[in-house]
């Protein structure tokens, strides 16, 4: 991969692989999985052993491509494929790979060719190998970071060239580099890359330590902390604003005290990297990387179905998310936030009524403030690490939820969430609770108003 700088800037991918045919059949032609269409860019090019072969449209697969070598590819035999491909800067429509003349971010999917396995009875092939390496080339001066481990660096005719080994837990590689000015934040238990575009002035970037310390101190002391191999995270500025981010779903932007119509300032890429635009100051990015960081507390990329979780769980993100922007913004909103969820749901809810999804979303989130309330936060800490830990690679469910919290709370839990989440409505008591705590409040700041 090859970054060139010109007034045009481009980047070259090249991919080189050495293939065996490890099947039980000769092979007439190879499938590939080309990338989205939404990036400009050349059209891929092809080379086995050496020499150009021609790529024809698969006729039941749009998106994919046949590859038809001179000869047959006989059993056990070796061949080199070599596909090369350039991508142009980003037109107005696209919105995931972004580049300037000085950085550019390619995400995890959507920019690299995939070989397929053969089809066929008894047909094998197409595996990824355990272990590979991902060259970057790009001009002198820039900071390079990828997804595997980075094993060397080296300068040579005005480029620098970095290899990163790429392994089974690096399945969609990404590239983030450019002139980047960087700076450590040391949290205690974690360390922090800033990688922004501009130079950081010394009160600023103190400002943006001590936000995001509170952060990373608010989901240890939440969630537990993140294990060893985890304890490192890149924050890098977008190359291009446009390129990175997607408007909040006017839930979770509600839920968030967010205005829906605004859009993320941050997003995760990798279990330790994250996008961000650093344009609204420190609080802002520390705010808007509070989200993104909480999906590394709660097992992106380790926990296959992060995203696609049903209710409750399916808001514990959210969740995680209020409770760091609390911390970066220094504030104690836990209850402005819990009162913001009630509103959305139905005080006198009917037993017999199917709840509207955003009720039971609304619900969910408010079911994890809940768990704190009955069992306490140490309790709620260790619970949801024996959780994570336990299922580190598998997923979880709500059952998995449950016998972490009983195993460490020897209570029926089990009641507990039935209540909250199979009967209409949240508790009279937990509405009470904090309803009935905010019009105290307002009465008593009435009585003393002269």
């Amino acid at each position: 991969m090859r970054f060139v700088a010109t007034p045009e800037p481009r980047i070259q991918i090249e991919g080189n692989y050495t293939l065996k045919n490890t099947g039980n059949r000769t092979l007439d032609q190879l499938e590939l999985r080309l990338p989205g269409r939404r990036f400009a860019s050349n059209e891929l090019q092809a080379s086995w052993d050496g020499k150009p072969v021609p790529l024809g449209a698969s006729p039941t697969r749009l998106r994919n491509a046949l590859l038809t070598p001179r000869e047959p590819w006989r059993i056990s035999a070796r061949h080199t494929l070599r596909l090369t491909r350039e991508f142009l800067p980003a037109e107005q429509s696209e919105t995931s790979l972004s580049f300037s003349d000085d950085a550019f971010f390619l995400p995890a999917a959507g920019w690299n060719a995939e070989l397929l396995p053969p089809v066929g009875l008894f047909a094998s092939g197409g595996t990824p190998p355990k272990r590979w390496d991902l060259l970057v080339a790009v001009p002198t001066r820039f900071e390079v970071h990828t997804s595997g481990l980075q094993k060397k660096s080296k300068q040579k005719k005005g480029e620098t060239v970095t290899v990163a080994e790429q392994g089974k837990g690096d399945p969609y590689p990404f590239v983030i580099a450019g002139r980047y000015h960087t700076a450590g934040i040391d949290t205690g238990g974690e360390k922090l890359h800033l990688w922004t575009r501009q130079g950081q002035e010394s009160a600023k970037l103190r400002e943006v330590s001590e936000a995001l310390a509170r952060v990373t101190a608010a989901y240890d002391a939440t969630f537990g902390e993140r294990s060893k191999p985890s304890s490192q995270i890149w924050i890098v500025e977008c190359p291009v604003v446009a390129g990175c981010f997607t408007n909040l779903s006017p839930l979770r932007a509600e839920l968030l005290g967010r205005n829906e119509n605004e859009r993320a300032t941050a997003e995760m890429i990798s279990q330790d990297t994250l996008v961000v635009d650093v344009s609204g100051g420190a609080l802002t990015v520390a705010g808007g990387s509070a989200p993104s960081l909480a999906a590394s507390w709660l097992g992106y990329a380790q926990n296959p179905a992060f995203f696609e979780q049903k209710p409750p769980l399916t808001m514990l993100p959210v969740f995680a998310a209020a409770i760091g922007r609390d911390a970066a913004s220094g504030a104690d909103s836990r209850e402005e936030t819990i009162r913001r969820a009630l509103r959305l749901i139905p005080a006198n809810a009917k037993p017999e009524k199917v709840e509207d999804p955003n009720v039971v979303r609304a619900k969910s989130f408010l079911f994890f403030y809940a768990l704190q309330d009955r069992y306490g936060r140490e309790a709620f800490r260790k619970a949801t690490q024996h959780m994570l830990y336990a299922r580190q690679g598998k997923g979880f469910e709500l059952d998995d939820l449950i016998a972490a919290f009983e195993e460490e709370t020897h209570q029926n839990v089990a009641e507990f969430v039935r209540t909250w989440m199979k009967r209409p409505g949240v508790p009279k008591e937990f509405r009470t609770r904090y309803e009935g705590a905010a019009a105290a409040n307002v009465h008593s700041i009435k009585e003393k108003t002269p």
